[in-house]
């Protein structure tokens, strides 16, 4: 393997992270390396391992070795949080863009994101409710937990994003720099928090229609996560309030 590309020659960056994520992972690899293979673009590819019980840690390791666009992390506690924030600070480029392992939307729609954030937008995000999105197979029950979830988000923190749960989205590297040096979240409301940051520091924020697809394996349970992002959400305003992110 080479030496690693220098800070800035690097276009597109891509962090995953992965928490017993054994059975996922391999596609999410085979799927990131089939699109970047059709793409005229130096990228890179951050598979942020944290606290697995599983083989996941295995998995990035032989990817990095097997394809110099791969870089696995290791982070000791796990948290999605925790594990999105290591990769968006040890990430090179120009873009970076961080997706859930489970490839609910195609990734072939990374640029979709990339172009907006090309085109003035300090931050672009994923959302499956403007115009144009597209939701296949979701249970009911699962998009009446999203809503009402997102209208606490609303009424707490970010009152004009109609999804921020949407684990796609992609960040200047700049701001992604600034954002996550102060996120303090590690659990599954971190989203939340950075865009709350984002709009208390007056970045533009622009939400892009993608399609998503449900993924019956997600673990995501509706009434116990609800409960934790809403805690989550709570200390979020919490640490505002007392000034924590002065």
């Amino acid at each position: 393997m080479g030496p690693s590309p220098p800070d800035g020659s690097i276009d597109l960056s891509v962090v995953i992270p992965a928490y017993n994520e054994e059975r996922r992972l391999p596609e999410a690899i085979r799927k990131i390396t089939g699109f970047l293979d059709g793409q005229d673009l130096v990228a890179e590819v951050l598979l942020v391992e944290n606290g697995s019980h599983d083989h996941t840690g295995e998995i990035a390791d032989a990817a990095s070795r097997s394809d110099p666009r791969f870089r696995a992390l290791h982070v000791a506690l796990s948290g999605k949080g925790r594990a999105v924030r290591a990769g968006m600070l040890d990430s090179r480029g120009r873009v970076v863009v961080f997706c859930d392992a489970d490839f609910s939307m195609p990734v072939e729609e990374i640029p979709l994101l990339a172009d907006a954030i090309e085109a003035g937008a300090d931050i672009a995000i994923g959302s499956r409710e403007v115009m144009g999105a597209r939701r296949i197979g979701e249970p009911w029950r699962r998009h009446l937990m999203g809503r009402v979830f997102n209208t606490l988000v609303r009424l707490l923190a970010v009152p004009r994003l109609s999804d921020t749960q949407c684990g796609f989205k992609a960040f200047r590297r700049q701001v992604a720099q600034d954002l996550f040096r102060r996120q303090i979240v590690n659990g599954w409301a971190f989203d939340v928090e950075v865009l709350f940051l984002a709009s208390r520091s007056g970045y533009n924020v622009r939400e892009v229609p993608i399609t998503w697809r449900y993924d019956a394996s997600s673990r995501v349970n509706p009434a116990r996560d609800t409960i934790a992002m809403l805690r989550e959400l709570l200390i979020v305003r919490w640490y505002a309030w007392t000034g924590r992110y002065s």
